[in-house]
């Protein structure tokens, strides 16, 4: 089929299909090739390559597979497909792939990076049911958590600290049994070497500083800016004076919380519980 030579600073989709067809012809393989080993027909590839059809994230998970790039097809299909994140998150996304520091504190869910895939479903599953997102936007956001949770498997990772309010570990989110597989996961992530986990117990009451969740990311610059949600939108702070105030207030909440031991112990016994 007839390919088209592009700008590649036009738009994101035009910059999926150039490097798409780069890779291809270094290959030396034909669209038809490449369509043979993605799963996809040829005519699927030329349209891709010519910026003429939207790309799946299903598409760019082939394309990492076929061509071993890292994530370098998805992170190019996030930039364009958008629309299924808070407002405010994809930015703070770009950020969390690149620090060396994660504070993170979480109410009412397990955080995202510790999530399970039928957990992260179960909790779109419910906006679908709600009429907040349609099942493809859902699909979109689980594969997309699925994606920024590789950063725990790179060869040099960031420490990530995570207190978790005890409602995090109660609320049996999909059922009991995703929710026992859930326990199962994020035990077996406190044993990373980089990975710090705490609960904050209800007993701490109003001495909890944080009502909502948030997060502080230490950057490669040793920059830290801070991250926090409502309902309709994400807020990166990068005032220094505020970002100060939050980390005063997490170390805080680190020392009152509970040692990394009865943490463990504790989720633990409500694993037990669900059996």
């Amino acid at each position: 089929m007839e390919e088209t030579d592009h700008d590649a600073s036009v738009s994101p989709l035009v910059r999926f299909g150039e490097e798409l067809r780069r890779l291809r012809k270094a290959m030396r393989w034909s669209q038809v090739e490449l369509g043979r080993r993605m799963g996809f027909s040829d005519a699927m590839i030329s349209y891709v390559e010519r910026a003429k059809k939207p790309v799946t994230s299903n598409f760019a998970v082939r394309a990492d597979d076929v061509f071993q790039t890292g994530g370098m097809f998805m992170e190019l299909w996030l930039r364009y497909s958008r629309a299924s994140l808070l407002e405010g998150f994809a930015e703070f996304a770009d950020l969390e792939a690149k620090c060396r520091r994660l504070r993170t504190f979480e109410l009412g869910v397990i955080p995202g990076l510790f999530q399970t895939e039928a957990y992260a479903a179960a909790l779109e599953a419910a906006n679908v049911r709600r009429g907040t997102l349609g099942q493809e936007q859902a699909d979109e956001r689980v594969a997309f958590l699925m994606q920024r949770q590789r950063m725990l498997d790179r060869k040099n990772p960031p420490v990530i600290h995570a207190v978790l309010d005890q409602s995090c570990l109660l609320r049996p989110i999909g059922g009991r049994s995703v929710m026992r597989r859930q326990l199962d996961h994020l035990e077996a992530i406190t044993s990373r070497a980089k990975v710090t986990v705490q609960v904050a117990p209800f007993e701490l009451a109003e001495q909890r500083p944080f009502v909502l969740p948030l997060v502080l990311l230490t950057l490669p610059n040793r920059a830290v800016v801070g991250y926090a949600e409502s309902q309709l939108r994400g807020y990166l702070e990068r005032e220094r004076t505020a970002v100060a105030v939050w980390e005063q207030d997490y170390d805080q909440l680190q020392v009152e919380s509970l040692s990394t031991a009865d943490s463990l112990a504790m989720i633990r016994a409500v694993r037990k519980d669900l059996e």
